[in-house]
């Protein structure tokens, strides 16, 4: 044989040991686990202990429709769970957010001051000839809005058995809005309002703040994008749409995953010219209505990035829906802080960030405050599965409260670009996992209970989103979409167990009292 003919043959044999050795076995290996074990969220030998808590309830041969039948509601079945009844710690004067003294004294300082300007408004338009709408504010020491903002504390942003939190969503829901403006952080890009009050400037989307009758506020995001719409493949994350049904569903998930950490969203159908446009006085958003060649009354946001009537949102004629989000309270009473997240990902067309190139990146991360104690990083680990299962890829930043220091639990804020696109499984969002080999014991058993038949995701989920008035929130697609990501999940779980053992992978921040009941430990990590 000639020499040339000798290195082609010995090259393409290279070639195809290490396809081999790298593709095919990985794969064969993978095979073999699944069929022994039928799925990847069944136990394997090295993960058998992960149902230590009274697991035994978890698991049926009942199929979902049996269950249903004997037992109804799937998501009720599911709260009532004992991992669902964990007890906490007795919360003092440290672990609550506010006091109720001190939250009462700003808020009726603040309806003073509104009503002063009301005044001054309405005085200001009668002498130039102008009719305006008066508001008038029913302040009520025992608003829903009120009770939430004393329910935060540094477990959660509400209790599991707040059944204020209902209410709050029918109020934001119904509640007569007596004005409209765009929110602070819209304000701070054009360099109008006290950035102090702005925790980090965004803009690239429409949004308003809308204050109800009762002085709580909510904002407003309008629907962009009808819910069968998948983001097109060429778009990059921070060019995509903003979608007020991704805010609505990432709310419900939180709340069925137990974390707690979205503000409370509802779905609410705005009559832009009465609700908006006859409530508000800022003359910036005024000046942006206008009515299309459809006679539908549309307005856009005078920002830096959309100011164009092509980027406009448009009733039907007047009517248009969007999710309604509960503010937290005021920054000057419950200061919180921006902190940019270890994995941000680079927003240009052609950078790649430092953890998308280096495989042992959260080791360098570990060494750092504050991610070397505590449960900091175990907080994003949680924020990344949250993402995940959503399809969000826009988590720059995260917000904490000062007040709880860096044991305080993460705001999953702004949700708008999950569930942007059903059909594909953006395995990067779950880099902290994957990188990190680190899981809550309590997460952990949350997510393998929500993989069970009888408490299956999609179906807690489809439950759970039936309540809001704009239903459907997600298409099909969709809710069958966290299924299959769920088990994506538990899959990179599995092969962290397999390489570092179940001890080094899964921390206990759960542990079972007498009586079987549930309750929190401290951090025990090394």
């Amino acid at each position: 044989m000639r020499r040339d003919r000798q290195l082609v043959a010995i090259t393409l044999a290279t070639i195809l040991a290490a396809d081999v050795y790298f593709v095919l076995l990985p794969r064969l290996r993978d095979w073999y686990y699944m069929s022994r074990d039928g799925c990847v969220c069944k136990e394997t030998n090295a993960s058998a202990s992960y149902t230590d808590v009274a697991t035994s309830e978890w698991t049926s041969s009942l199929n979902s429709t049996e269950f249903f039948s004997k037992h109804g509601s799937k998501l009720e079945h599911l709260f009532a769970h004992p991992l669902y009844k964990i007890s906490l710690p007795d919360l003092g004067p440290d672990d609550v957010l506010l006091q109720k003294e001190e939250l009462m004294e700003y808020y009726r300082r603040k309806v003073s001051r509104w009503e002063r300007q009301q005044k001054y408004y309405i005085e200001a338009a009668a002498a130039s000839n102008i009719s305006v709408f008066d508001q008038p504010v029913t302040f009520d020491p025992h608003a829903s809005w009120l009770k939430f903002h004393l329910g935060i504390n540094r477990h959660a942003l509400y209790s599991r058995e707040d059944d204020n939190i209902d209410r709050l969503l029918q109020d934001m829901q119904s509640a007569a809005i007596i004005s409209a403006d765009y929110t602070q952080d819209e304000k701070a890009l054009k360099g109008l309002c006290d950035c102090t009050q702005v925790v980090k400037p965004s803009g690239h989307h429409l949004k308003l703040a809308l204050k109800l009758q009762d002085f709580g506020k909510a904002m407003f995001k309008p629907m962009r994008q009808e819910r069968h719409e998948e983001t097109p493949e060429d778009f990059f994350y921070f060019v995509d749409f903003q979608r007020h049904n991704a805010e609505i569903a990432a709310f419900h998930l939180d709340r069925v995953l137990d974390f707690r950490r979205v503000p409370p969203v509802v779905g609410r159908l705005i009559n832009m010219t009465k609700e908006i446009l006859h409530t508000t006085h800022n003359e910036d958003l005024r000046s942006v209505f206008f009515t299309s060649p459809a006679n539908n009354t549309c307005f856009f946001a005078k920002c830096l990035y959309v100011c164009k009537t092509e980027y406009a949102v448009c009733g039907r004629p007047d009517l248009l829906e969007g999710s309604m989000s509960a503010y937290l309270p005021g920054l000057s009473i419950a200061p919180r802080i921006s902190i940019p997240n270890p994995w941000i990902r680079s927003y240009s067309f052609t950078g790649r960030a430092e953890w998308e190139v280096n495989p042992l990146y959260c080791d360098t991360i570990k060494q750092h405050y504050p991610y070397n104690s505590g449960d900091r990083l175990l907080n994003i680990i949680d924020m990344a599965i949250f993402d995940f299962l959503t399809g969000n890829m826009d988590r720059h930043h995260y917000e904490i409260f000062t007040k709880f220091g860096d044991d305080g639990f993460l705001l999953h804020f702004d949700n708008a670009r999950g569930f942007g696109r059903h059909s594909q499984d953006e395995m990067s969002i779950l880099a902290p996992l994957s990188q990190c080999c680190m899981i809550k014991r309590s997460t952990l058993l949350r997510l393998k209970l929500l993989a069970q038949p009888e408490y299956q995701l999609s179906d807690v989920m489809r439950e759970s989103l039936d309540r809001d008035p704009l239903r459907p929130i997600l298409t099909e697609p969709h809710l069958s979409a966290l299924d299959r990501r769920l088990e994506r999940v538990l899959r990179v779980v599995m092969k962290c167990v397999k390489k570092l053992g179940e001890q080094q992978v899964v921390i206990a921040d759960i542990e079972e009292a007498s009586g079987g009941a549930l309750t929190h430990t401290h951090d025990k990590r090394r």
